[in-house]
């Protein structure tokens, strides 16, 4: 089926006495068993079924079948958050702890799990420039279990070439774990880039609407975790599976398992069924979001590119963009709802945001209204000064979210807003060479 009709139908068909056409809010903690038998057989894992909501649920398998379908994934595994999407697909790769190899330029909050609470594990991270090849290959070291990166970054909008990193990564045996909550799958297919593993904040574009928060794990089933030395996690008999492995019990499904069986079971990060449904309504829009929201990015950036205030716009459309030619081979749809607007001094900052009307001062993207947020002192607020740097942030970039209003009445928002700012700083400047051009 084509995207746009998995978005409305894949992992539901009616069923049942009534048939309701919409999936059915299954709002229940437990599930009775036919028979003793029966509960053995499932809480052992050894017959699928639901036994209790913290590690499944009918309504969140739906929503888990049809993020799959969407990435073109076998498996997935729904979490209560994106955060805790990223955090629960690593863990699964780094138990020890290991070593992950990261693209420098992430979101905030990534970045923060990284250096902080997975430094409190001892799972260390090195960090790279994700459009060099070369410094991936030379940041691997014998225990590197995951390479890890966003299709296209937050909030610069650089795409990565998944490609020619997944070749370097598999030539180590290590698996490539893209974040694709920016781009959405309408836009990009890590899975078939040669990616091994999407997370999603279904916060985000898939649910679309501001109202509910979810994460997505989605395995392609395709890596080899066959090396019980490597992954003893996956494929060497374990205690808790009554001396047998998942690679043993499950084949291609053994990894997303792990995530669901141990990490989801035991840390409980798990996504409420009424969550489910609400990504589940939003995700059967995306194609119509999607669409509408690039047309309104192309249009933005055509009548911004080169307004008084503005010093840069940062997104692949553009040919000065780092990302412009990968970005027509691997996202000729687009990037997704994101652009960074880069002001001409720091100073105009606050003044353009405070005198936005329309625009929401917001930390979310993807929502149906459109946002601004202020990465230097929001998103990445806790990133050092060489780390801000090494993303390619400063003080006076500002990223914006575009929503579904109509792209007149957005520009006309950010054109009053930048023209009284500039008044108003060079009012005060006075006499001082000053240009905000």
């Amino acid at each position: 089926m084509s995207q746009e009709t998995d978005a409305v139908h894949a992992g539901y068909r009616p069923s049942g006495d009534f048939r309701p056409m919409l999936p059915p809010l299954h709002n229940s903690a437990a599930y009775q068993f036919a028979s003793h038998a029966e509960a053995v057989e499932k809480f052992a894992l050894r017959q699928a079924g639901f036994t209790y909501s913290r590690t499944g649920n009918p309504t969140v398998s739906i929503l888990e079948q049809r993020v799959a379908a969407l990435e073109g994934g076998a498996h997935a595994v729904a979490t209560a958050t994106g955060q805790a999407a990223v955090a629960l697909s690593l863990l699964a790769l780094t138990q020890g702890p290991k070593h992950i190899v990261a693209s420098s330029s992430l979101y905030g909050g990534t970045v923060d799990l990284f250096t902080d609470t997975f430094a409190d594990f001892g799972i260390r991270i090195s960090f790279v420039d994700q459009a060099d090849p070369s410094a991936w290959a030379a940041a691997i070291e014998s225990d590197t279990r995951a390479f890890f990166l966003e299709s296209v970054s937050n909030p610069l909008c650089t795409v990565a070439d998944l490609p020619a990193i997944a070749a370097i990564a598999h030539e180590h045996n290590i698996p490539v774990v893209v974040d694709n909550t920016l781009a959405t799958p309408l836009n990009i297919r890590p899975l078939e880039l040669g990616a091994d593993i999407v997370v999603h904040s279904a916060t985000k574009g898939l649910a679309g609407h501001g109202s509910v928060l979810g994460g997505v794990v989605v395995d392609s089933g395709k890596f080899d975790f066959s090396d019980a030395a490597r992954w003893p996690q996956i494929a060497a008999p374990r205690v808790r599976l009554n001396n047998t492995s998942l690679l043993e019990r499950h084949g291609p499904a053994a990894y997303a398992m792990l995530v669901r069986s141990k990490f989801l079971h035991d840390l409980g990060p798990t996504l409420a069924p009424a969550s489910a449904q609400g990504i589940l309504a939003g995700i059967e829009t995306l194609p119509v979001r999607a669409a509408h929201v690039q047309r309104s990015v192309t249009r933005l950036i055509d009548a911004l590119a080169e307004y008084p205030g503005i010093a840069a716009i940062h997104h692949p459309s553009l040919p000065c963009h780092p990302s412009h030619e990968l970005a027509r081979t691997l996202t000729p749809k687009g990037t997704g709802c994101v652009l960074a607007i880069e002001l001409a001094h720091p100073s105009l900052v606050s003044p353009v945001i405070d005198g936005l009307k329309l625009i929401s001062l917001a930390a979310n993207v993807g929502d149906t209204r459109t946002m601004v947020s202020h990465p230097a002192t929001m998103t990445h607020c806790r990133l050092s000064e060489q780390q801000l740097a090494a993303a390619g942030l400063n003080t006076s970039t500002l990223r914006l979210s575009v929503g579904l209003e109509d792209s007149a009445d957005l520009l006309a928002d950010i054109t009053q807003s930048l023209d009284l700012a500039l008044a108003a700083t060079q009012a005060t400047a006075g006499t001082k060479e000053v240009s905000f051009a």
